[in-house]
């Protein structure tokens, strides 16, 4: 099991957020980053076709690389298919990725949360199973974004936003009511945490942004513990991170992104 990799998924370069805690956690482990970008974005996709193409591309990953662990690094993946991957692929570990509703219910003061994702993630039936089980005595607005996940890559690509649309984009998440102010805002798309700083800027008043990144990268590191006799095992990483891309053509840009995470783009 510890000489297997961890393999990182997501359908573009969101997961990398992931990536950056689950490798100050597990140092040891060796990490292979799978960008779905022949797929990206899933949104435009429908739900059925979407669940047929991940159930698919999966079986191809486990068969092909073997890892101890699948972290879906991805919001609309997670809320779609976790389910109908840990049923198809049983002797297999996952860690999904989805919306940090029972913590910002436990720590919103004013009572009003805001969720921040794709439109899949706030159409689905799984987000909405949260709020009630977790945020009933909240007022949770969901607020579907068509437009971050692409900001986001942009600035990776070529390190600048157009803040005006980040303003519009998150503009939605704050209300008022009955001199009460959203106080705490999910982000829910992985791709978010790298505008933090733009969203930070542009909104008209502090709240608190909920990052799940080091809760998922803990929760990888809480299996892997757990599936390996006698606890965690240090050991020398066999090769290198690699980062793979099912279009199999990653631009100049997104190569020396890559390479800044340390990782090695291949074919």
């Amino acid at each position: 099991m510890a000489e297997q990799p961890i393999l990182m998924f997501d359908s573009g370069v969101g997961g990398l957020t992931v990536l950056r805690e689950a490798r100050v956690l597990m140092p040891d482990r060796r990490f292979i980053y799978i960008t779905d970008d022949a797929a990206f974005p899933y949104g435009n996709w429908e739900e059925p076709a979407l669940l047929a193409h991940l159930l698919t591309l999966f079986g191809q990953l486990l068969e092909r690389y073997r890892p101890a662990i699948s972290v879906i690094a991805c919001n609309t993946a997670s809320t779609l298919v976790i389910d109908a991957l840990r049923e198809t692929f049983p002797s297999h570990l996952f860690v999904g990725t989805v919306p940090a509703i029972k913590p910002a219910a436990e720590r919103t003061r004013s009572g009003l949360v805001s969720v921040l994702a794709t439109p899949g993630t706030v159409k689905r039936q799984y987000t909405r199973d949260l709020i009630a089980k977790w945020a009933q005595k909240c007022h949770v607005r969901l607020v579907g974004s068509t437009a971050l996940a692409g900001l986001a890559e942009v600035y990776m690509r070529d390190g600048f936003v157009d803040e005006e649309a980040v303003r519009a984009e998150i503009a939605p998440c704050f209300i008022e009511q009955d001199g009460r102010f959203t106080d705490i805002v999910v982000l829910a798309c992985t791709h978010y945490p790298f505008l933090a700083n733009r969203m930070r800027k542009t909104a008209p008043w502090p709240v608190d942004w909920i990052d799940p990144a080091e809760a998922i990268a803990r929760r990888a590191l809480s299996l892997l513990d757990g599936a390996q006799p006698g606890g965690r095992r240090d050991f020398a990483p066999n090769g290198p991170d690699i980062a793979v891309f099912t279009s199999g053509k990653p631009d100049h840009a997104i190569r020396r992104l890559m390479q800044g995470f340390g990782l090695t783009t291949v074919s």
